[in-house]
């Protein structure tokens, strides 16, 4: 008896000591990534307040950055070949096939990002340095390599070297918030750059001789322009691969229970259960296309109608009222609901939340400060109504979105308890047999049937989550589009920038907006894992 009770104690200590030296090495490795972000971000901040640090010597400090950040990711890779029980857990919660697919997407365009850098460095021979041809291929060899290790290891919870696998995922981390500060600043210096040499090309103060400049229609055109394009995927894709490296710094040296391990979104993605919910978000899709379009095709003029500017804003007002209104049916219809509470320690819906309530800040700022430049300025425009309701209503959407979605993460799924019946695919499996084109009308009649039958299955309160959740996933989608690529109307209208001046407003809207932008599609995943736990 009082050897057992010895073991348990000498049990007891190791986990204390055990847990003891997991908090160190968290700790230790928070704590370089720390000072390798303010390294960072002193040095970016000196480039654009002091012309004696140049954005060569920045490049450089980066380049160090993912050189090292390259060998970690070579070495872990090594490690998990030639020793596979270092990962002796996967967290099925981390690495959502929409969340790998999406570094994937945004990777490959960073990819092509540089390519085009390239050529665009290569037409200008005599204007650039050597530098910045080599600089490109170093962040295409980062990028392809991280983007490999990711997809692969996402889930990993390694227990072997803990503390050098955490230092490695801090440093590698810390080297994508600094691209992503880079990224947001010298997009900013670019823009302001472009407004400056505009406005003096309207006073008659600059002529086209620069040696530099691009003529319209040539190769060197081309490359600038689709660097230009292609420059909001870079950001989006260096805010993912934090995520993702945080989520595996959390899982390292983590042991997890059976039903720890058990996945909230182990069911593939069907469109089942919603018919009004994709019509109305498809609809929303197309209206903003067609204001997208219109508005980008007015602001590549010389100036924009204030037509423009009421059309763009009155869509705003309409699809985010109509997203308020979903998001309070939904919260009504959780509080009707009696679902049970997910209480089991979970890093990946931890850091969603955490997403959740920090990313919106960006955009809630952007429209705090458009309230008080609206209400002190007492403008007369006549879109500064429309202007005063979009502001509203971004701060009171964001905040119904995030109760809305969290709210719903924290309760367990309905589908674990009532999983779908193997009858219900074989629709889907006839429907790939059928040859001609009398078979294939007869298996969508019956895919049809049973799409219906599924609808007509489901409770009035899960039909109704499962509608609201798909109009928000597509809205999402519809407002993520047009800030990540288009001209911004909170910089062009110029009644912020009169009342705060073109520096400071110039640099709430460049931090504001890319924040708002990943919420936009870090909330397209949490809406997905929604409508398939409904």
């Amino acid at each position: 008896m009082e050897r057992s009770q010895k073991e348990k104690q000498l049990a007891a200590r190791r986990a204390q000591h055990h847990h003891h030296l997991q908090q160190t090495g968290q700790l230790f490795s928070g704590l370089l990534c720390l000072n390798v972000v303010l390294l960072g971000t002193a040095v970016i901040c000196s480039m654009i307040f002091n012309s004696a640090v140049t954005l060569h010597e920045v490049g450089i400090l980066l380049a160090i950055c993912k050189i090292i950040s390259l060998l970690w990711f070579l070495y872990y890779m090594a490690s998990a070949m030639q020793r596979p029980w270092a990962v002796n857990f996967q967290d099925t919660h981390a690495g959502s096939i929409w969340v790998r697919g999406s570094l994937v997407l945004f990777g490959g365009f960073t990819i092509c990002l540089n390519v085009f850098r390239v050529g665009y460095s290569v037409s200008h021979l005599e204007c650039k340095e050597q530098l910045e041809l080599v600089l490109p291929f170093i962040e295409m060899v980062f990028i392809g390599v991280q983007t490999w290790v990711l997809w692969k290891h996402a889930k990993d919870c390694a227990q072997v070297q803990t503390n050098i696998t955490r230092c490695g995922l801090m440093l590698s981390l810390a080297t994508n918030l600094l691209l992503w500060i880079l990224a947001v600043t010298n997009d900013s210096m670019h823009l302001e750059i472009e407004e400056h040499l505009f406005s003096e090309k309207l006073a008659g103060n600059i002529t086209n001789s620069s040696q530099c400049m691009c003529p319209s229609g040539t190769l060197c055109d081309v490359f600038q322009k689709g660097f230009l394009m292609l420059y909001p995927f870079r950001t989006e894709y260096c805010l993912i691969c934090c995520t993702v490296l945080f989520v595996m710094w959390k899982n390292v040296g983590r042991s997890l229970t059976h039903h720890a391990s058990l996945p909230r979104h182990a069911v593939p993605f069907r469109m089942q259960g919603a018919i009004f919910g994709p019509l109305l978000g498809a609809l929303a899709m197309v209206a903003g296309v067609f204001v997208f379009v219109l508005f980008q095709i007015q602001a590549s003029g010389s100036s924009i109608a204030l037509w423009y500017f009421t059309l763009y804003y009155a869509f705003y007002v309409a699809i985010l009222l109509l997203m308020s209104l979903a998001c309070l049916t939904g919260l009504v219809i959780h509080e009707l609901e009696e679902r049970e509470l997910d209480m089991v320690e979970n890093p990946t819906r931890s850091l969603d939340v955490a997403l959740l309530l920090g990313m919106p800040i960006g955009q809630m700022a952007i429209a705090y400060f458009s309230l008080v430049a609206i209400m002190a300025s007492r403008s007369h425009e006549q879109f500064s109504d429309l202007l005063l309701a979009y502001s509203l209503l971004v701060v009171l959407q964001h905040v119904l979105q995030n109760l809305f979605i969290i709210g719903d993460l924290h309760r367990q799924p309905l589908w674990e308890t009532a999983p779908r019946s193997p009858d219900a695919l074989k629709p889907e499996v006839e429907l790939n047999e059928g040859h001609s084109l009398m078979d294939l009308g007869q298996n969508l009649r019956r895919l049809s049937t049973a799409y219906l039958q599924s609808y007509s299955n489901l409770n009035w309160k899960r039909r109704m989550l499962k509608e609201v959740s798909f109009f928000l996933i597509l809205c999402n989608i519809t407002l993520w589009v047009m800030p990540a690529f288009g001209i911004h109307p909170e910089f062009k209208n110029g009644l912020e920038k009169d009342f705060y001046g073109y520096h400071a407003w110039f640099t709430i809207v460049n931090f504001g907006l890319p924040l708002g932008v990943f919420y936009r599609m870090h909330s397209v995943g949490t809406l997905v894992e929604v409508y398939l736990g409904a």
